[in-house]
């Protein structure tokens, strides 16, 4: 079929009814064609929230997708089990040319260079995916598995990071490596099934824009994740632990300006432990809202969400009337203590502590 011969409209429509992944290897045609697909598509490419670079231990390098209500639609993959002589097909992505295959079952292009033309084919393909999208569109590269990682450098992207470290994990210097030599991360969800070794107070682990700890097999979650944290938005889910002085600590450090200058988010869920409700507010020195008077509800946009399907895009609501002010700037962060939840392994416990970013009569006019 020769698509240059119809008008505009009805190519419009063609374009309508076909894959990312068909759109991405027909935009090679020509730049007319390209310049064509962009501007029919301009409405749909709108609704892109992001694209996603997935690495694991079997799409290493990357499996390139949009993350959908469908689930996830793929556009291309940098990791071609074929990369024989049939099939093969050359295109022009950002002055380099790159050997492509279509993968008929999965529907969509594998690229096929040799190990070490790696980097400059995931640069030039990405080069051109920023141009063929768009730069609002967010660029995610995720990590599920670290064991022979690779770290690019891209435009426009964030790095995020989800693994579990088993009980018989012991490369922690490597894990180390993999985080100093890495760009900050945008997300990091970390499972820990053994006793984990505190990262160095200035690793990028705590640099993290948002990072979630899950520390299981009744092991007490390293202190130094509260201590050292310098992102937004923190979440420890753990089996048991005696937080009291670790949390009292933690928010008078936040009160004097020492600390978490950034933060606007901590959760964390013990399923076994009781937490001292009233002795840990007498010890931060909190203030309560008047019990006539309704408490503001606070809640931010998660940073990131791994999953593909759109989940709840905000953090957990926190409704509380008592509360903490900074010295330094006056601002206001609620603290929540005592939230339980039931779930299949028996009740948790949730403390809560939500910066507004507002002075403290800022904080008080919102309810009024």
């Amino acid at each position: 079929m020769i698509l240059s011969k119809y008008p505009n409209l009805v190519l419009k429509e063609i374009f309508d009814h076909m894959e990312y992944s068909e759109l991405f290897v027909l935009s090679f045609g020509s730049k007319n064609m390209k310049n064509l697909i962009k501007w029919s598509q301009k409405e749909r490419f709108k609704t892109i929230r992001s694209i996603e670079y997935l690495c694991n231990n079997i799409s290493q390098p990357p499996l390139v997708y949009i993350p959908s209500k469908r689930g996830m639609e793929s556009i291309m993959d940098f990791w071609n089990p074929k990369k024989d002589k049939y099939g093969i097909f050359q295109v022009n992505a950002s002055g380099n040319m790159i050997d492509f295959q279509w993968n008929t079952f999965q529907n969509w292009a594998m690229a096929s260079f040799k190990n070490r033309d790696k980097e400059s084919v995931i640069e030039s393909i990405h080069d051109y995916l920023l141009d063929f999208f768009g730069s609002s569109v967010q660029y995610h590269w995720r990590y599920d598995y670290f064991k022979h990682y690779f770290i690019p450098k891209l435009r426009n992207v964030s790095f995020c990071l989800d693994i579990t470290l088993n009980e018989d994990f012991t490369d922690w210097e490597k894990l180390e490596t993999f985080f100093s030599s890495s760009p900050a991360f945008k997300w990091i969800e970390m499972g820990i099934k053994l006793a984990a070794k505190p990262f160095h107070p200035e690793s990028k682990f705590y640099q993290a824009e948002s990072l979630l700890v899950i520390q299981r097999r009744n092991i007490v979650p390293s202190p130094a994740i509260l201590r050292h944290f310098q992102g937004k938005q923190l979440t420890i889910i753990c089996d048991r632990w005696e937080i009291s002085e670790d949390l009292i600590e933690f928010v008078n450090r936040w009160k004097s300006g020492e600390a978490f200058q950034n933060l606007e988010y901590l959760k964390i869920e013990i399923n076994r432990n009781e937490v001292m409700h009233n002795g840990i507010l007498n010890e931060i020195g909190a203030k309560f809202i008047d019990a006539t008077r309704q408490p503001p509800t606070h809640s931010v946009p998660k940073i990131y969400d791994w999953h593909d399907k759109q989940t709840e895009p905000n953090t957990d609501a926190i409704r509380s009337r008592a509360y903490v002010v900074r010295q330094s700037d006056n601002c206001v962060a609620s603290i929540l203590i005592g939230n339980y939840r039931f779930s299949f392994g028996g009740r948790s416990k949730s403390i809560y502590f939500g910066v507004w970013h507002k002075t403290e009569e800022e904080f008080l006019k919102l309810m009024d």
